[in-house]
């Protein structure tokens, strides 16, 4: 069983390795912003990057900063199945994924490029200007709190570091590469 964990930038391409994983590969997908979208619709509240961040740090609070990922953990480890968890946004996140067995992939490109991306993707959290993507990304990428997203430290602690500035089949030439070496 490999478990893969899946951090980086906005727009940088989590979710195609994530695609890639799941239709070549076989596995099995757990999203944190899925819990989280089904955690806001119940509340009633509109879908969106600063709703979904603020729901996640009142987990976080409430129940420790790797909650979230050790849930989505146990039941993919009750498939025992291949299995990938996206997105990693809180060092202790990382640190469970790495501490139970698990690899930790990040994914960056430049900035500019992500956000030409998330305007394609157009989905909820997406509808920003560029100057807020930016503001969004600086908020979640450097944080003192601990049970808030920190993605700089959460990259930097990557068992694999992927720049995704090419083509979809780049990225996944290097992902295909990664899975032979986690797979011998």
């Amino acid at each position: 069983m490999i478990i893969i964990g899946i951090t980086g930038s906005f727009g940088s391409g989590k979710g195609t390795v994530v695609e890639y994983l799941v239709s070549q590969k076989g596995f099995t997908h757990y999203s944190v912003s899925k819990f989280l979208t089904e955690k806001i619709v119940r509340r009633g509240k509109t879908v969106d990057r600063n709703e979904m961040t603020k729901i996640a740090n009142e987990i976080r609070t409430k129940n420790g900063p790797d909650y979230i990922v050790k849930k989505l953990f146990k039941k993919a480890v009750s498939e025992n199945k291949n299995v990938v968890i996206e997105s990693i946004r809180n060092p202790e996140e990382a640190r469970f994924i790495k501490n139970n067995g698990g690899y930790l992939f990040s994914v960056d490109a430049n900035q500019k490029t992500r956000y030409q991306r998330i305007k394609l993707r157009a989905s909820e959290k997406d509808s920003v200007s560029f100057r807020e993507f930016k503001l969004q990304e600086k908020k979640e990428s450097n944080s003192t709190n601990p049970n808030a997203q920190n993605l700089s430290i959460c990259m930097a602690m990557a068992d694999f570091k992927i720049q995704n500035n090419l083509s979809i089949n780049n990225l996944t030439k290097k992902v295909e590469k990664i899975i032979k070496y986690i797979s011998d």
